[in-house]
């Protein structure tokens, strides 16, 4: 196996723990299953989110998921940058995969489709 940065992204239509919260789980939920990924395989994921998300911390949803109680996680602050997409979390996920890097299948969701239109989004 070799380890491989796995990238996705999602917008939230407001500021509140719930949204962050669902929109993180499903964001890591596809991540997972686009790829066949488990838990076991991953050594850490980082998440980043916009200045205008202040409600919540996106790994928190994904902690209370049982498969990743011993998953490294870590949260983190984008830089402000102008006309960036607002409302928007941010995942890096760092693992274990039996697959070429043009193999792996990286996900944006919603309003974050547009982020990265050269990979192959959902």
């Amino acid at each position: 196996m070799t380890m491989r940065g796995i990238r996705g992204a999602i917008t939230v239509d407001e500021n509140s723990k719930e949204k962050i919260w669902q929109a993180a789980r499903l964001l890591v939920t596809k991540i997972l299953s686009m790829n066949k990924l488990h838990a076991e395989n991953i050594g850490a994921m980082i998440f980043s989110t916009t200045e205008d998300l202040t409600a919540a911390f996106p790994s928190s949803a994904v902690r209370q998921m049982p498969a990743f109680r011993l998953v490294p996680l870590f949260d983190t602050r984008e830089p402000t940058v102008e006309n960036s997409l607002p409302l928007c979390i941010r995942v890096l996920i760092l693992a274990d995969v039996d697959k070429a890097q043009n193999q792996i299948q990286h996900v944006y969701l919603g309003g974050a489709k547009n982020l990265r239109p050269d990979l192959e989004s959902l």
